[in-house]
């Protein structure tokens, strides 16, 4: 018999405790080669005091087994509260966020019977690095951060998936045709990296009509990979339209560790009446399976599931008259799996793992080839509230407080450019980017003289909040224009 793998094992707040009590009940059955190491996490962390959700003891662990079951977890509303699954995917670099989504149809009601998808989602950028800044009274930003290396271990990854579960197709969703820079970077790392997959079919679409199409028509897709937000939002989309969220589980992957969870919520509205479905959490226990090369067991589990789905054995949330025979809650599904155990689905497909399956790696590797950085010019913020707001005012004003180096170019509100030139119609809150530019184009702009700008418009009463650099790369700008500009 293989030696057992140790696992962390955090049963999360909710409904959490019963899905994970009932998917360790059907592990265990069928001769998952599994310890359990269990670690609390989640809601009571947060109200004992440990606002990142996740004590040391529950790291250490994490760190020591390299592979976590975790049940959903409550993040408090209010005072300050960070995501812990966002800690836990960045602090432990879990790079890839893979969901599987499929119907199962007659059994789970469904438009798209042959729906067969997986949404392959970057898991550490984004919005979601989390940086967020109020800076006036009226606007808060939130920086998006979108790298070269995180986007190319990510693209390497959906097409890794691809070739070894043999798909056809991958799909990039970006917004590059109007985040020029931060999506324009995911899709061109991903058209360069395609070029190293000739068997494999490679398309972009925009974000939205993407969307729109996956809702309409998943049955197209094969493998979408795309950043961090977008993936957030059509994974569940995906999830929902193919039967249930409620089914759906994810593996989060990294080059160290693994962490298996179901994608939905901890439902506190249901906790404690036994009637969650234990499906999503039971299929991120089966990716981790296979994961750690337990195929066998993974085989007998999720045929034993899909059997009891076509015996229409069927928690509440996908009942449905005519088509399921009994309904049950968390443990009794559980009890239903675990009766299967060593049977095969009639109507579906049997599921079968290829026993020799090595997880997919993917190195992360830094850049090493720099290009010459050049600096142009300077955005300053600057906070002005002066009731009339008129354009012309502040950047007249900063004519006259520029100096000899920089010459103010433009001003934008929420991006617009309003000076010089702008529209009356355009609204203007407090918040104003001010790009100023080197006078001459043959001096050499160095942070010296942006210091002397920002001494120069203190001197003259202006409120500046930020900064940020205009540089160009092998003469190629690295900045966005300002609309209108």
């Amino acid at each position: 018999m293989a030696e057992k793998q140790r696992i962390t094992v955090a049963h999360g707040d909710g409904i959490g405790p019963e899905i994970m009590k009932a998917t360790l009940s059907i592990l265990d059955a069928a001769g998952a080669q599994l310890e359990y190491d269990e670690v609390k996490i989640g809601e009571q962390a947060y109200l004992s005091g440990v606002t990142s959700g996740i004590p040391d003891e529950a790291w250490e662990s994490i760190r020591t087994n390299k592979i976590m079951l975790k049940a959903p977890i409550t993040t408090p509303q209010g005072g300050g509260y960070k995501s812990l699954n966002v800690t836990m995917r960045k602090s432990l670099g879990l790079f890839a966020n893979v969901r599987p989504c499929k119907a199962y149809t007659p059994y789970v009601e469904s438009n798209f019977p042959n729906m067969d998808l997986t949404i392959i989602r970057e898991n550490e950028e984004d919005l979601y690095a989390g940086i967020e800044h109020q800076q006036t009274e009226e606007v808060v930003q939130t920086l998006k951060l979108i790298s070269r290396p995180g986007t190319e271990s990510i693209v390497r990854y959906a097409f890794e998936y691809a070739r070894a579960n043999n798909r056809k197709k991958v799909t990039c969703m970006t917004k590059d045709n109007i985040m020029k820079h931060a999506d324009g970077l995911f899709h061109k790392v991903f058209d360069q990296v395609a070029k190293e997959y000739p068997e494999i079919e490679a398309d972009h679409m925009i974000i939205d009509i993407g969307s729109a199409k996956l809702a309409d028509d998943p049955e197209r897709f094969d493998v979408i990979v795309t950043l961090n937000l977008y993936g957030d939002v059509i994974s569940d989309i995906a999830a929902e339209i193919a039967g249930s969220v409620g089914l759906g589980g994810s593996a989060n992957i990294g080059t160290e560790a693994a962490m298996f969870e179901a994608i939905h919520g901890s439902a506190p509205d249901i906790a404690g009446k036994g009637i969650g479905n234990p499906s999503g959490l039971l299929n991120g226990a089966i990716m981790m399976l296979v994961h750690l090369g337990q195929t066998e067991v993974a085989e007998k589990i999720e045929n034993a599931w899909l059997k009891t789905l076509e015996d229409g054995i069927h928690t509440g949330d996908i009942y449905k008259e005519g088509i399921s025979s009994k309904r049950v809650g968390t443990q009794e599904f559980a009890e239903a799996v675990i009766a299967r155990l060593g049977q095969k689905p009639e109507k579906f497909t049997p599921r079968v793992y290829d026993p020799n399956a090595k997880p997919i790696e993917v190195s992360r590797i830094p850049t090493t080839t720099y290009r010459k950085k050049e600096l142009l010019g300077v955005d300053v913020f600057i906070d002005w509230k002066d009731y009339n707001r008129n354009p012309d005012t502040i950047g007249n004003g900063l004519v006259a407080a520029q100096g000899d180096f920089f010459k103010l170019k433009m001003i934008t509100n929420r991006g617009v450019k309003v000076f010089p030139g702008g529209l009356p119609e355009t609204f203007c809150t407090d918040h104003w980017r001010c790009r100023f530019v080197k006078q001459n184009e043959g001096d050499t702009a160095i942070n010296d003289k942006v210091v002397e700008l920002l001494n120069n418009l203190y001197s003259a009463g202006w409120d500046f909040i930020k900064t940020e650099h205009l540089y160009s790369f092998d003469g190629e700008r690295g900045y966005s224009l300002g609309q209108g500009e």
